[in-house]
């Protein structure tokens, strides 16, 4: 996969840059794994905009990802990797030996044609999902799920890849992408091999039409309102004399605003020392 650019005949073609999609073999879904989703705009049940600057952008439909794995012992026959707009990995589409067909995360090295399988008798090799217990030490793994049998909920973007490095009784030590080491448990699936589109990362917008295709609206900062739209707004040039906060006055910008931390028992190493 690489990164393809463009002469700059237009100013926004300039820094503009888009990944070349030739690894894409499938243009369109797989109907009975598709489904309408509704699109909030980032409002809440009372019609709040709760997450702001969000609305527009293309129409999207999601694909659903079998993040469980728990189809084992039936072999499953890569037929295509197509596109997910929902996400910014490849997805690989699985027709099962009994018929059924499902989407997975497409790591490096997974291509048409190949096989994949689930459960304890799988082989180490890319796609192919086991339980943490029957992967050795040192595997780049992705997909973990936190609980088992939950699903994978960690290292599922695009170029993601943890790796085992040890097994100690009923846990785990995994080193994750952002550096953390973290406790899972040794019955937790996940599945073999670092996820593809690589250069995802690299990718430059070029210009401010494509961000909204992405569903994203324009950021206005505090310092550029009036004083009676933002507590950061007036003054005569350009004014910072004030504490960061929100339009509502309350601290931002560092200021803790969790009330409960989740439990930290099965974090080994911080990410930040």
């Amino acid at each position: 996969m690489a990164i393809k650019t463009f002469k700059p005949y237009t100013p926004s073609r300039r820094f503009l840059t888009m990944l070349d999609k030739s690894e894409i073999t499938k243009q369109t879904p797989e109907k009975s794994l598709v489904e309408v989703q509704k699109r909030t705009g980032g409002r809440n049940a009372h019609g709040e905009i709760t997450s702001w600057h969000r609305g527009g952008g293309h129409a999207q439909k999601y694909r659903n990802v079998d993040f469980r794995r728990e189809k084992t012992g039936i072999p499953a026959k890569v037929a295509a990797i197509e596109y997910d707009p929902n996400r910014s990995a490849r997805i690989a589409l699985l027709h099962y030996a009994d018929g059924e067909k499902r989407y997975i995360l497409q790591p490096v090295g997974l291509e048409v044609g190949m096989t994949v399988q689930n459960g304890a008798g799988a082989e180490i090799l890319p796609g192919n999902a086991l339980q943490i217990r029957n992967i050795p030490p040192g595997t780049m793994i992705h997909n973990l799920e936190l609980y088992p049998g939950k699903g994978g909920q960690v290292v599922r973007s695009a170029g993601g890849a943890a790796q085992l490095m040890s097994k100690e009784g009923d846990f785990a030590l995994v080193k994750l992408p952002s550096g953390e080491v973290r406790k899972f448990s040794i019955d937790c699936m996940a599945t073999v091999g670092q996820l593809g589109n690589l250069d995802h990362e690299n990718v430059t917008y070029g210009k401010a039409g494509r961000t909204r295709w992405h569903g994203k609206r324009p950021t206005v900062r505090g310092v550029a309102m009036n004083p009676v739209d933002h507590p950061h707004g007036g003054g005569e040039g350009r004014v910072k004399g004030n504490h960061p906060q929100t339009p509502w006055g309350f601290p931002t910008l560092g200021a803790k605003t969790r009330k409960k931390r989740p439990s930290d028992r099965m974090i080994v190493e911080r990410r930040k020392p």
